[in-house]
């Protein structure tokens, strides 16, 4: 039995050359998903999914790895991904529910209801870093995947986008913390603030340096993080509705230019509100 040629893509063939590979084996549409967030001790996990247009329609000026681009840069770049998408999807993952269950968990949840969101069922998906089970359709994880696929770029550039909006609305509800500067990062000022304030709701408890600043760093990680705090709640009342961005194909956790939403479930057996498996 004949076996089908491999396909090759060659290392210098640009951000758009493995969908490009991947679209002429006949997987015509590719999607990308990333997150951001992994690393912040504050603020919610966000991830994120698109699936961009084949040919120049889907050719995004300026689209890089997220973290390479300024936040002006960023800007363009997230309404352009917004605008050309044919799917794309957000998902958030608030601090409180990191604790519960755990990051790796939550990462990998997060990307399976934003590909599951999509309103383009894809042919292919593409990750960035590790793979994601329970997809019904082929994937691969490719190793600094939002530097190598335009798909996952978009995607990188959803995820920060949206994350750093919630971060700079952060820094108005909980002052002190700087949130707005490093985005729930560890920085040498972010570590001055817990220190002196102790941590916020927006915090997660079950990182070492703040439960450390907290007091509770004695505890096991899923017991930290103290119950019936009275600061503001970022994602509102429980029972709100996700909502839709307003554009063709895009779900998303956070209205654009409005207040976050509560976030769903991201349980195996629950879909977010307004996405379409």
């Amino acid at each position: 039995m004949l076996t089908p040629p491999r396909t090759v893509v060659r290392r210098d063939g640009g951000l758009y050359a493995l969908e490009r590979a991947l679209q002429r084996r006949g997987f015509r549409q590719v999607a990308g998903a990333d997150e951001a967030g992994r690393g912040a001790c504050a603020g919610p996990l966000v991830a994120a999914a698109a699936i961009l247009p084949e040919g120049r329609r889907g050719e995004i000026d300026e689209l890089a790895d997220s973290k390479l681009l300024t936040p002006a840069a960023r800007e363009r770049v997230y309404h352009e991904v917004v605008a050309r998408a044919l799917a794309y999807a957000v998902v958030i993952i608030p601090a409180e529910e990191v604790d519960a269950r755990g990051l790796h968990v939550c990462n990998l949840a997060a990307m399976r209801r934003a590909l599951a969101s999509l309103a383009t069922r894809p042919d292919y998906v593409l990750t960035d870093g590790f793979g994601v089970d329970g997809l019904d359709v082929p994937g691969l994880a490719v190793w600094k995947g939002d530097r190598v696929a335009a798909c996952v770029a978009a995607a990188s550039v959803l995820a920060k986008v949206t994350r750093d909006r919630i971060m700079v609305d952060l820094d108005g509800r909980f002052p002190g913390y700087g949130f707005a500067e490093h985005k729930g990062y560890i920085t040498a000022e972010h570590s001055a603030a817990l220190r002196e304030l102790g941590p916020c709701r927006e915090h997660r408890f079950s990182y070492v340096n703040v439960a450390a600043a907290s007091g509770r760093d004695g505890r096991p990680p899923r017991a930290r993080r103290p119950v019936g705090r009275a600061e503001p709640a970022l994602f509102g009342r429980p029972d709100e509705p996700m909502e839709h961005s307003g554009a063709p194909g895009g779900t998303v956790g956070v209205a654009l230019g409005e207040q976050p939403r509560p976030p769903a479930s991201v349980g195996e057996d629950v879909v977010m509100k307004g996405g379409v498996r």
